[in-house]
């Protein structure tokens, strides 16, 4: 079928000239298209041409975006949406003056979410997810992440990809489920660590990925977490078995987790809040993704990721919400571009590159999705704007007017 997305206001394309990610001061370069019309045949961009042209091509439905702005569909590429329970009372509890670290040690944190979780059922879990992934797609979303981490079982952390993988197949988006047993240890290996280790390299990596549950694997290399040696061992098992990796880390302390990162060759490194000076080049030079949370900062009242520095040094940087219950309970993309202005310092250009084909790198998307090139998903995120600035203006509201996936509309603002 031949669609044509007609008459925009301007188009963002991100147009990354086949190159599929743009560092340091590429970013800067998003392509804006005046008086142009997208033609899509079979959910896929066949071309992007002047309106003078487009009008003279026989299709077979028009989609109006007149005095619209057109971005590629944006990509949300670090999430913990999948979880259940509350953490409000540690929210309380760190106004009160309480670090986010010794609520963890205390119990709370993720320990807390994951019992909330080995108490839910699938269906329980299934229905707590749905909306939060309309959430996303609402807000021009068309590619999400959603990690495990909160069951830190073999049966619960299973159970938890299951539910990801469920929307694999219910959701008109893709979804991309990421196994993170190695989040925190449990309080049953709290003494036991190489236990846990075991669990997690003999018996979940091997059985997640014969069942295709999920292909990539992330880990949370912190003081409080796993170590850099154990990340290590894990990591080499996973590389092994298939899978793509990421990580977390630089969130709170440097103990080694980027090196382990570099060596394996990692997808994304993702949270560098304390990244120290001489491992800004190192990261640079990789092409490693440097995926940046400031929702995380902007909710612990912490420490912001030195984005002008890594972009100075000619990084990949792509930016997400890292929605979870306990220390990013951000579900709004749009709110963390605006902080990314407001407090990394970041260009509206940079920004979009960010949350579109460097985003899109990160979850080893970008190939397909994450800007508009011809031969690429016609994934869009049309906006109630004439000009890319008002995203970025209009702190918190959601101007996303339709989601289209593979040309097809998906989301629609209701009139009021």
């Amino acid at each position: 079928m031949r669609k044509l997305l007609k008459h925009p206001s301007q188009i963002v394309t991100v147009d990354t000239h086949g190159k599929n990610y743009k560092r340091g001061n590429e970013l800067e370069e998003i392509n804006t298209l005046f008086n142009h019309s997208i033609l899509i045949e079979n959910g896929i961009i066949k071309d992007i041409l002047p309106n003078s042209s487009a009008e003279k091509i026989t299709v077979d439905k028009v989609i109006d975006a007149k005095d619209y702005l057109v971005l590629p569909g944006l990509i949300e590429c670090h999430t913990h949406a999948a979880y259940s329970g509350s953490r409000a009372n540690e929210f309380l509890m760190r106004l009160k003056g309480a670090t986010y670290e010794k609520i963890a040690e205390a119990g709370g944190g993720i320990t807390s979410t994951m019992k909330a979780v080995r108490n839910s059922s699938f269906d329980e879990l299934v229905k707590l997810l749905k909306p939060r992934i309309d959430y996303f797609i609402s807000q021009g979303v068309t590619v999400l992440e959603i990690k495990s981490g909160y069951g830190l079982s073999f049966y619960d952390e299973i159970k938890l990809l299951q539910v990801v993988n469920y929307f694999k197949t219910h959701s008109s988006i893709e979804i991309i489920p990421t196994f993170l047993g190695a989040h925190t240890y449990p309080p049953e290996y709290k003494n036991d660590h190489k236990q846990y280790l075991e669990l997690i390299v003999n018996e979940l990596l091997p059985y997640i990925i014969k069942n295709k549950l999920a292909n990539h694997i992330d880990a949370f290399c912190e003081k409080t977490a796993f170590s850099s040696d154990e990340v290590d061992k894990i990591f080499t098992r996973a590389k092994k078995l298939g899978y793509k990796l990421r990580l977390h880390s630089e969130q709170f302390n440097n103990v080694g987790g980027l090196e382990v990162a570099l060596k394996h060759k990692a997808l994304s490194v993702d949270h560098l809040e304390v990244i120290s000076e001489e491992d800004v080049p190192k990261l640079s030079k990789s092409k490693t993704v440097a995926v940046l949370l400031p929702g995380v900062s902007f909710f612990l009242d912490y420490d912001y990721a030195p984005a002008r520095k890594l972009i100075k040094n000619n990084a990949i940087v792509a930016l997400s919400t890292d929605y979870n219950p306990g220390s990013s309970h951000i579900p709004n993309i749009h709110l963390i571009m605006q902080l990314a202005a407001l407090k990394l310092k970041m260009s509206v250009e940079e920004i979009i590159s960010a949350v579109t084909i460097n985003a899109a790198k990160a979850v080893d998307m970008n190939e397909c999705a994450g800007s508009l090139e011809i031969g690429k998903q016609a994934d869009f995120a049309v906006f109630e704007a004439k000009e890319y600035s008002e995203i970025i203006y209009n702190i918190g509201v959601n101007l996303n007017k339709y989601t289209i996936k593979k040309g097809e509309i998906i989301y629609q603002k209701m009139e009021k």
